[in-house]
């Protein structure tokens, strides 16, 4: 049995207090009594009698200002302001007491303060030794873990209240980079050097640090983290301070870090004006609103107050999810309610849709975010990819024009340069598409933002290293030299707004991704910050091994994003123009035409070599096939012997 958990009642434990209490202001009375000379025991009855009422009164009262319902373990600054009222409350009465009893020396009132200091130390000093006892108690029955804490500012400091005051960590040191703190103690913890790193997780036996440094910049971080991921530990970040404070996150919100941390990558703040230029007051549409990128753009969109957004999605629980919290976050913004938010259910290949919708709602600028973007499964399903990808930003785009939309932006990728899967490929057709339609002369200003890896997309590699590390493994990776190009989500958003903002017809827009990253590298450093070590030949104790799986058919090892070198800089840093080639809208035409025919005959050979024609530089690396279009079935459709027609749905 538990010392701290004796099976008693709260009333009998309530009880027992009151007891206790009783007796600690008669002794209380004894001692002042002692420390005057004066004989406690030889008092006549009278003063017995009237102490005893006092004493009553004096629980009665404890009772009624609330001590008793104060926990003994959870004693605070509050119970103690209690405790001194209580205290204060008894000494009146003892002072009654003496009046009443009219004893010889009832004159003489110097003993009320001394009786005063002595219940004090007696009834607030009893409960707090109480306090720390059963602390320990608790401490030695469930011992809590060892943790450092990275940062001894407000957040830090907040952070060790937290943690003290919960079960679960114990607080052994605070590292610092400021000298003005190292060698300092903070409520009772000491300030270490990063230096001293070492030293600490061997001696506390740390398997555990907390990051408290909500103020530094990502290049900070990346420097702090490059610091620690060769110690055995398990890096983790706390909660901003305002969110601790505020009650929105806790201890048990302590995460893992983020990966834009690991990148040290630090965004430029935005343009207000490039920000607002296409949103504000204005009609907007998201196609592909329920995925990653789509629904990031809509919360930023809501944001700079447009008049109505468009939500379009063939995905139905992820359009019902992002309306539910788009709706929710339009009451805490100003003007709010004045935003109108339109859900539609269905496909960008859908004409007669995309024209009615853009007709009624009165549609100024369109995000295209719909796509098919999973290299593999396009890989396996080229027709729908062709489909979605090409066919259905073209409709879209006439839609657009038809009806005299001021700004389409398509959202590219950096697989459209130079592919080597069918993805990628669609996708540089889909802006050939739009850079034609542009050069043949167009009211609405067309545009295409590239740029690689969006962080937290669906499909991230980090999230899935993430789950593999705490399963024990093994992390897998395609190819030992495979880099990436990785940006956050937040980030991309911002930045593809702001590029919408700066079109004049045309335009390829290629955002900064600053270095690639390895993504054996970017696997290495998450296992060491998660405090495991990896195992492979150098390293048989490892405890996560890393498996390589081998490049998926149409993957590359290095990604691009310009397809010429011909590029300039705009108004923002972080945003480049590129000046690329590019097909006539009378060639891609009779293009469009011949892969419309080629789909509808499931003819995949013919489709891989349309789109070679059409695109520079694509080499699909395996024989294209399509299960679904597999069999007989297949043979019998692309046996035919017909013509290509050039249908109306592609005349300009």
């Amino acid at each position: 049995m538990k010392l701290y958990t004796i099976p008693l009642s709260r009333s009998i434990k309530q009880i027992l207090l009151m007891v206790v209490d009783a007796i600690m202001i008669v002794t209380a009375v004894a001692f002042s009594f002692a420390l005057l000379g004066k004989d406690f025991f030889g008092q006549d009855q009278g003063f017995y009698f009237y102490l005893s009422l006092a004493t009553t009164v004096s629980i009665l009262v404890f009772i009624r200002i609330g001590l008793y319902r104060a926990l003994i373990l959870y004693m605070g600054l509050q119970s103690g302001f209690l405790i001194l009222q209580g205290v204060t409350t008894a000494s009146c009465l003892l002072a009654a007491a003496y009046f009443f009893a009219k004893t010889p020396d009832s004159s003489d009132l110097s003993i009320l303060p001394i009786f005063w200091m002595i219940g004090l130390l007696l009834i607030g000093g009893t409960r707090f030794i109480a306090k720390i006892l059963l602390q320990s108690l608790i401490q030695n029955f469930r011992p809590k873990e060892p943790v450092i804490i990275y940062g001894a500012g407000s957040s830090g400091m907040q952070l060790l209240v937290a943690l003290q005051n919960g079960d679960q960590y114990l607080p052994v040191a605070f590292v610092d980079d400021s000298h003005n703190m190292i060698g300092n103690t903070v409520h009772g913890i000491r300030v270490y050097s990063p230096n001293s790193l070492y030293e600490l997780v061997e001696g506390f036996l740390v398997r555990q640090i907390f990051l408290a440094i909500p103020s530094a910049t990502h290049v900070e971080r990346k420097e702090i983290l490059n610091r620690l991921e060769h110690l055995p530990v398990h890096v983790k970040t706390v909660p901003d301070l305002f969110d601790m404070v505020s009650g929105k996150m806790g201890v048990d919100d302590i995460k893992d870090i983020d990966i834009e941390d690991l990148l040290g990558r630090d965004t430029v703040p935005p343009n207000s004006e490039l920000l607002g230029a296409c949103i504000t007051g204005q009609s907007v549409m998201v196609t592909g609103a329920g995925g990653s990128i789509g629904s990031e753009l809509c919360r930023q969109i809501v944001a700079i107050s447009p008049s109505r957004l468009i939500l379009l999605d063939s995905f139905e629980f992820g359009l019902y999810k992002l309306e539910a919290e788009l709706l929710e976050a339009l009451e805490n913004i100003e003007g709010g309610s004045c935003i109108e938010i339109v859900s539609l259910l269905g496909s960008v290949g859908n004409r007669l849709q995309m024209e009615n919708a853009i007709r009624h709602f009165k549609v100024d600028t369109i995000y295209h975010v719909a796509a098919y973007k999973q290299v593999p499964m396009v890989e396996k399903n080229v027709v729908e990819g062709v489909q979605n990808n090409i066919f259905g930003t073209l409709i879209s785009a006439q839609a657009a024009e038809k009806f005299k939309v001021k700004n389409f932006v398509l959202i590219s990728t950096d697989k459209a340069v130079r592919p080597t899967n069918f993805m990628g490929a669609t996708k540089r057709f889909a802006e050939q598409v739009l850079q034609a339609l542009a050069e043949r002369g167009s009211a609405t200003k067309f545009s295409m933002v590239r740029f690689g890896n969006v962080l937290g997309s669906s499909g991230s590699v980090v999230p899935l290293f993430r789950r593999q590390i705490g399963r024990g493994g093994p992390v897998t990776v395609t190819h030992p030299e495979v880099t990436r190009y990785f940006m956050t989500v937040q980030e991309a958003a911002q930045l593809v707004i702001q590029s919408g903002s700066m079109a004049t017809g045309g335009d390829v827009f290629v955002l900064d991704m600053h270095e690639p990253i390895k993504i054996i590298d970017l696997a290495k450093k998450m296992i060491h910050l998660m405090g495991c070590e990896v195992k492979d030949e150098n390293s048989y104790r490892g405890d996560i091994a890393i498996e390589y799986t081998g490049l998926r058919p149409g993957e590359k090892l290095y990604e691009e994003l310009l397809i010429g070198e011909s590029v300039t800089g705009t108004e923002h840093p972080k945003i480049m123009r590129a000046k690329e080639e590019t097909l006539s809208w009378d060639e891609l035409e009779v293009l469009l035409g011949k892969l419309e025919f080629a789909c509808k005959q499931i003819d995949l050979k013919e489709i891989s070599k349309l789109l070679m024609e059409a695109v520079v530089g694509f080499e699909p690396k395996d024989e294209v096939s399509d299960p679904q279009w597999e069999g007989p079935e297949e043979q019998s459709l692309s046996t035919h012997d017909q013509s290509p027609k050039i249908t109306p749905l592609f005349r300009g």
